[in-house]
C-alpha cells in the first residue's frame, strides 16, 4: 500500500556504503578512535556534567539486555526514563536490568551501583506515544528496541530532538522507512550526533580481524560468499498469551504488536529481523551492497494463524556491482540441520567467517587468537565503543551501513515473495510503504485477518513488491 506524502521524501543521491563501511573498519581498527568533527562530548553532557542519561524504549528482551550493556559501561551512565507500549513490561525489564548490572558492576569505574538507576514512576511511559515522552524526559541518549517496524519514525525523533542514539537491526522494514533513516542520519552528522546500531559483529575482534585480512587480499578477491540463518525458529503468542499477561482480549492491533514477529509491518519476515546479520557480513566483506536479488521461499510448516503472514523458508542469490555472487539462506523450521554462519570463497583459498579462519589451497593457515577484549563480547563492546565516543566528542555513526544491510534483507524478501529478479535502485525507489496510517490501539493495523482468521500470505508469481 501506498501512504499519503506525510513519509520522509526519497533522497535525490544515495548515501555511499561504501564510505560508511570504510568508516566502520576504521572505527573497529582503532577501538572507537574515529576522527573528532564536532564536540558531541558537550552536546551529551549538560553543563559539563559527565553524567549520560539514557532512556530504554522497548522494554523486551533485546531492550532489556541493551539497557544493561549501557549501564555496564565506564563513566557516570544512569538509567533516566523508560518506554514501552504495554506498560506490564516496565517493571519486569528493570528488574532483569538491576540483576544484570549488579553482576558486571565495578564501583571504582562506574561509581555507586545505585547512582545507575534513576527511574521513578513519572519516568515510566506506556502506549504508542511513549517513545515520545522518554525522549522528551531529559536525556542524553536513547535506546531503540522496539519492533522494527516503528524505528524510522523513533529515530527521526530522536534525531530531530538532538539526542545520541543506539538502536537495534533492523532500521526498517521497507523502502520508505530506509530512505527515512538514510536522511535522518545525514542530520545526525550535521547535529553532531552519535549513532549505534545493533549489528554487533562489527565489533567482534574475531570477525573484525577476519573480515580486514580478507579485504587485504588474503583469499584474492572474493567471488563468492554464503550466509546462512538456518534454525528452529522463535517464540509465538497467541491471543490467550496476551489475555493471561493483560487480563483483557486484545484488540487486532494490540494481538499484532504484541505477536509483532509474525507480521512484516512490524518485522520485516524473518530474512530482515533475524538474518540481517549474515547478509550484512557479506556486506562488510565486500565493502558494498549487491545490485540485484533472484529467489525463493514460502511456508511449508509454519502456516497456523498465529504465524501471520511471514516465510518460514527464504534462499536467496545477490548479485554485487563486480559480478560476485552472495548465496543467502534462512530458515525457521525445527527438527532440520541448523547452521549459522557466513563463508567466502576466492581464488586463493576460503574463508569460514564466523569460525574466523582462513584455509589456503586446502591447508589451515590462519586462524583467530582469542585476546582480553573478547572477554567483554560484541554485545557489550558495541555499548563501550559508542560510549567512548560519545565521551570523547568523536564523530560516530553506523546508521548508514545498518540502513544499508537493512534494504540487502529487504531486497531478499522482494526477491522470494515475487519469485521475479528485483534490482537494488527499483526496490530503494519503491513507494510501498508498511506502516499504519494510525498509531493507536484501537485502530485497524495495516494486515487484517479474514472471517477465518487468517491473514494474506505472499504468494510468489502474483505479489507486488516495487
Amino acid at each position: 500500500m501506498t501512504r499519503p506524502a506525510d513519509r520522509q521524501a526519497k533522497p535525490a543521491v544515495e548515501t555511499s556504503r561504501r564510505d560508511f563501511v570504510k568508516t566502520s573498519s576504521a572505527l573497529m581498527a582503532g577501538g572507537a578512535a574515529l576522527a573528532a568533527s564536532t564536540n558531541i562530548a558537550r552536546a551529551a553532557h549538560h553543563a559539563g556534567d559527565d553524567e549520560i542519561k539514557v532512556a530504554l524504549i522497548g522494554c523486551g528482551g533485546r531492550g532489556t539486555q541493551a539497557a544493561a550493556q549501557a549501564l555496564s559501561t565506564a563513566g557516570k551512565v544512569t538509567l533516566w526514563a523508560m518506554a514501552d507500549a504495554f506498560a506490564g513490561r516496565i517493571d519486569g525489564s528493570l528488574s532483569r536490568i538491576r540483576s544484570a548490572v549488579e553482576k558486571n558492576h565495578d564501583p571504582k569505574t562506574m561509581g555507586p551501583l545505585e547512582d545507575r538507576f534513576k527511574i521513578p514512576k513519572d519516568r515510566q511511559f506506556a502506549g504508542f506515544d511513549a517513545y515520545q515522552k522518554a525522549i522528551d524526559s531529559g536525556v542524553d541518549m536513547v535506546i531503540l528496541a522496539t519492533p522494527p517496524g516503528f524505528r524510522p519514525l523513533q529515530f527521526e525523533a530522536a534525531i530531530e530532538a538532538g539526542k545520541h542514539v543506539f538502536m537495534e537491526k533492523p532500521v526498517a522494514v521497507d523502502a520508505p522507512g530506509v530512505r527515512r533513516v538514510l536522511t535522518a542520519s545525514k542530520m545526525a552528522d550535521d547535529k553532531g550526533l552519535a549513532v549505534g546500531v545493533g549489528l554487533q559483529r562489527h565489533h567482534d575482534p574475531g570477525y573484525v580481524e577476519t573480515i580486514k585480512r580478507l579485504q587485504d587480499g588474503a583469499i584474492g578477491d572474493i567471488l563468492l560468499t554464503r550466509v546462512y540463518w538456518n534454525g528452529g525458529g522463535v517464540w509465538v503468542r497467541t491471543r490467550a498469551d496476551f489475555y493471561e499477561a493483560y487480563g483483557h482480549e486484545p484488540t487486532e492491533m494490540e494481538y499484532q504488536v504484541n505477536n509483532w514477529y509474525y507480521f512484516n509491518w512490524l518485522c520485516g519476515d524473518h530474512i530482515t529481523e533475524q538474518h540481517i546479520h549474515n547478509l550484512d557480513v557479506s556486506n562488510w566483506l565486500k565493502d558494498d551492497h549487491p545490485v540485484k536479488a533472484t529467489g525463493m521461499g514460502g511456508r511449508e510448516v509454519r502456516t497456523g494463524k498465529d504465524h501471520g503472514q511471514i516465510f518460514d523458508h527464504h534462499f536467496v542469490e545477490f548479485t554485487y556491482a563486480d559480478g560476485s555472487t552472495m548465496l543467502s539462506q534462512c530458515r525457521h523450521i525445527r527438527g532440520c540441520d541448523n547452521l549459522v554462519n557466513e563463508f567466502a570463497e576466492g581464488p586463493r583459498g576460503s574463508a569460514n567467517i564466523g569460525g574466523h579462519q582462513i584455509t589456503l589451497r586446502g591447508d589451515y593457515s590462519w586462524k583467530y587468537a582469542r585476546s582480553k577484549a573478547d572477554k567483554r563480547g560484541p554485545y557489550q563492546l558495541e555499548h563501550d565503543h559508542l560510549f567512548e565516543a560519545i565521551r570523547a566528542g568523536k564523530h560516530y555513526n553506523e546508521a548508514n551501513y545498518g540502513a544499508h544491510s537493512t534494504m540487502t534483507s529487504i531486497l531478499g524478501r522482494m526477491a522470494t515473495y515475487s519469485g521475479k529478479e528485483v534490482m537494488w535502485a527499483d526496490a530503494l525507489a519503491s513507494d510501498i510503504d508498511l506502516s499504519p496510517a494510525k498509531y493507536d490501539f484501537a485502530a485497524d493495523p495495516p494486515v487484517m485477518p479474514d472471517e477465518d482468521g487468517n491473514y494474506p500470505v505472499p504468494v510468489p508469481g502474483k505479489t507486488v513488491v516495487v
